[in-house]
């Protein structure tokens, strides 16, 4: 072996030995870095619906104050570690990766510090709705029942942990405001009150087995999944729902604005940076809403006029929350209705995007959460539609709300993203609000380019999602920053846009009680706007849209200063190209 070491010596040129040079030593220290902390992150979480290892795990995460804790010390040693890279010695592929990177660390760590899992819930999602979710991931051996069964059996255990972060909370006064709480136990109740196992949505796996499995192993399970479900898991929620009838509401803070709770202008700030990848002030963020809101009221006002009706823009919303030309008699109906929304986007979507590999379903959103859930939420795979209260389910809304969370919008962007294999699994695998509800967004306005709406009250319905999104920036800056109240807020997405009541009462409730999230759509459509204004004027006649929307989504999920900076990258190079 040392004769051959010497030979290798003396024929290769002493380069060959030399010590790599800086930038491969700051890749690699980086990507040690992240991967090591990407795969401890999903360990840590294991309980998130979306994660692709969720079904092997047989433990729901430690949420206690002490695992918390301990979380913030591994994020702030991981910021220590990335303080020490010298980022100008990193490959620009990896320059791009730290400046995605970092910021996905500094919130972590921010909201450890402020504590945000003391407040666990809000009136859009939850820590206990969230855990239906795992009814729909595959099971197709013994081993995925026994893994589900086992998690089943760990709900008391995380609950309890739960419980005591929010009377912590309470106690602090970081909670929910009081003022949004009303009926949200309903989802908790649907569980807690059920008399048997199969009357709960947890029963749904063990309905249709897998013929793999044996018919006497079948029973077997069914026994102890009913087993779990009755003794573990329904008096957990019971004990949930004692506590939130008992000690959460009445105890809830009385005000609304996040300014007001204990460090609430820092978490309100952070809130702000997490979902719009922008430091921005949130008076800045309110008079954007506004010039926007005054924008778009032009834009509606012209389609009113075009239909020649007859009545003031007040009317003009009563007519079409009122007229039952314009909603679905069965839920059947609307899921139809987007079914053929979809396959019409099929038709051209080609011309405007690189399409995935991937395609999605359409399902509806599960009863348990629906009252209180959004129209409509696009993932990796499915398109969830609310046919809850179909009078609050226009019509002329879908077609925008279906651009927006399937293709173009999250369904495909989801999918484009996970496919980028030569990206790390933190850029693969995470969602940046901004980036992604700002695609969304983009897309709703992208489908009048590609001929998808077909009548002005659809259009009209565009402009009342885009109202929507703008009404956000003012209402959550409003109730956030500037102390507005319920009503006001109410008042003023009621008055601008025609969403049915219901849907108007659960979006106020919704950036009530989950600050800042709203900011992101407007924000990141904005800048992606922007961007293809840029590239239309500096490449001109050669401008491409398709290469465009490529050159934004083969990125994944990015913050918006990277986005700016990646965007510009194609639009030199595509100059360089065609000789601009």
């Amino acid at each position: 072996m040392k004769s051959m070491l010497l030979a290798l010596c003396l024929v290769l040129p002493v380069s060959a030995f030399a010590k790599p040079d800086a930038a491969i030593d700051a890749d690699a220290a980086f990507t040690a870095i992240h991967e090591k902390e990407w795969s401890w992150r999903k360990r840590q979480y294991g309980s998130d619906p979306d994660e692709p290892d969720f079904s092997r795990r047989a433990r729901l995460p430690d949420v206690d104050a002490a695992s918390q804790a301990a979380r913030l010390d591994v994020w702030e040693d991981v910021l220590l570690q990335l303080d020490a890279i010298d980022v100008d010695a990193l490959s620009p592929e990896q320059r791009i990766n730290y400046r995605i990177y970092r910021p996905q660390i500094e919130d972590l760590a921010a909201n450890q510090r402020l504590r945000t899992y003391e407040m666990p819930f809000n009136s859009d999602s939850s820590f206990w709705s969230s855990l239906g979710f795992m009814v729909n991931r595959p099971f197709t051996s013994e081993d995925d029942y026994r893994l589900y069964i086992a998690r089943l059996a760990d709900v008391p255990r995380h609950f309890d942990q739960q419980i005591a972060n929010m009377r912590a909370g309470l106690a602090r006064g970081f909670s929910v405001p009081r003022a949004v709480l009303d009926g949200r136990d309903v989802s908790i109740a649907m569980v807690a009150e059920a008399k048997e196992a199969e009357a709960t949505s947890f029963w749904k796996p063990l309905t249709h087995m897998p013929k793999n499995i044996p018919e006497a192993r079948q029973k077997q399970l069914q026994d102890e999944a009913r087993d779990a479900i009755e003794k573990k898991l329904v008096p957990a929620f019971a004990s949930l729902l004692t506590f939130f009838r008992e000690e959460y509401i009445p105890n809830a803070r009385t005000t609304l604005a996040a300014e007001d709770m204990p460090d609430g202008v820092a978490f309100y700030r952070q809130q702000i940076r997490e979902y719009t990848t922008l430091d921005l002030d949130p008076e800045a963020i309110h008079q954007i809403g506004l010039r926007e809101v005054a924008r778009i009221q032009a834009e509606m006002a012209e389609i009113i006029r075009e239909l020649g009706f007859e009545g003031d823009f007040a009317a003009f919303l009563e007519f079409l929350r009122t007229d039952p030309q314009f909603y679905a008699k069965t839920p059947e109906e609307l899921l139809m209705r987007a079914a053929w929304i979809s396959k019409r986007v099929d038709a051209v979507i080609g011309k405007y995007v690189t399409l995935p590999r991937a395609r999605f379903t359409i399902v509806p959103v599960p009863a348990d959460i629906a009252p209180f859930w959004t129209a409509g939420r696009g993932g990796n795979g499915t398109y969830w539609l609310n046919t809850y209260n179909l009078p609050a389910r226009p019509l002329y809304n879908l077609p925008a709300l279906t651009l927006h969370e399937s293709d173009p919008g999250h369904a495909m962007q989801g999918a484009l993203a996970k496919e980028q294999g030569e990206q790390p699994a933190f850029r693969r695998e995470s969602y940046i609000s901004a980036y992604g509800e700002g695609w969304g967004l983009y897309c709703e306005k992208l489908g009048k380019e590609m001929g998808i709406y077909e009548t002005p009250y659809e259009d009209f319905g565009r402009l009342t999602y885009e109202m929507w999104r703008a009404a956000r920036l003012v209402i959550d800056t409003g109730v956030h920053h500037k102390g507005w109240s319920r009503d006001q807020a109410l008042a003023y997405l009621r008055d601008r846009t025609a969403l049915s009541e219901h849907e108007v009462t659960t979006e106020v409730d919704r950036y009530i009680s989950w600050p800042a999230q709203a900011l992101s759509y407007k924000l990141g459509e904005i800048r992606i706007v922007e961007l293809r204004a840029e590239a239309e004027k500096a490449l001109g006649d050669k401008f491409d849209i398709r290469a465009f929307h490529d050159a934004v989504l083969r990125q994944g999920s990015v913050p918006l200063p990277v986005l700016d900076d990646l965007v510009r990258e194609y639009i030199s190079e595509a100059g360089r190209q065609h000789g601009k």
